[in-house]
């Protein structure tokens, strides 16, 4: 009985290396044809496409009770899904807001704005850490501004980089 939690035999060892073998290369090619915007992390339905393919992966690879056309097709829908989500974001405003987050203001001016890490559930010690992980210390003052992403990320912009000339974006 203890013997089967460390090894249960060779077929299944064999099917873990051929499906995951297949899985993973189907894998690969899927996401070159799907484009790169498959596995970007631009908010967070990206996050969450990207770590629903893994477990679907890992199931793939580690399920008995999943064959792998089910597994292939499970990838391939959440591929085609992710592509026709932002195929309708890029056409559509409405959609692209319902799909997507909006950048939140923490922090500006060395003043941190309250209501808006209240409605982030961003508490003043995070933003301090930000700070800190930003090379700068956790003087709120010494910031310009710290600005949640839609990807759950945070940007930090220091009071140096706000005084600079804008530059032309190159064309």
């Amino acid at each position: 009985m203890m013997q089967d939690v460390f090894f249960q035999g060779w077929s299944g060892v064999a099917r873990v290396l051929i499906v995951g073998v297949l899985a993973y290369v189907y894998l690969i090619l899927l996401v070159r044809v799907s484009g790169k915007r498959t596995l970007s992390k631009l908010n967070a339905f990206d996050l969450v496409v990207t770590v629903a393919l893994g477990s679907t992966l890992a199931t793939i690879l580690l399920s008995n009770t999943v064959a792998l056309a089910e597994g292939l097709t499970a990838l391939t829908l959440l591929v085609v899904l992710q592509f026709v989500v932002t195929f309708l974001s890029v056409r559509s405003e409405r959609f692209a807001g319902m799909m997507r987050s909006e950048p939140t203001l923490l922090l500006r001016d060395g003043i941190l704005c309250h209501d808006a890490m209240r409605r982030a559930r961003v508490t003043e010690d995070e933003l301090m850490t930000v700070l800190r992980a930003n090379g700068h210390s956790a003087h709120p003052e010494e910031a310009a501004a710290i600005i949640l992403e839609s990807d759950g990320s945070f940007s930090v912009l220091g009071v140096e980089e706000t005084n600079r000339p804008a530059r032309k974006a190159a064309m």
